[in-house]
């Protein structure tokens, strides 16, 4: 039984030559951009910003600290799983009158 069969809608990612289509043209515009990298005069202030593919690889080592630092994040913020429920469970007297 196809999804047509049941009325279903298709949607554009749910059809895998869609997503490899996608996915081409992403990996084709990194190509692209890596090698205009070598290419493009840049204005440079500094001086590793003349180093090819400097922030590529800024944005790469950006991306990766912050994911380290999230999960260090997770440790010191995460609440147990009943903490929003214990939260607003409120004393009343008829709860109080049930404990005894």
């Amino acid at each position: 039984m196809t999804s047509e069969n049941n009325d279903e809608k298709v949607y554009f990612f749910d059809k895998p030559e869609n997503v490899r289509l996608i996915l081409r043209i992403f990996y084709s515009l990194c190509v692209l951009l890596l090698v205009l990298d070598f290419f493009v005069h840049r204005h440079i202030y500094v001086y590793f910003e003349s180093v090819p593919t400097f922030y590529a690889l800024y944005g790469f080592i950006a991306c990766v600290v912050l994911v380290l630092i999230a999960k260090v994040m997770r440790k010191v913020l995460m609440r147990d799983e009943d903490y929003f429920s214990a939260a607003t469970q409120t004393k009343t007297p008829e709860n109080e009158e049930s404990e005894h």
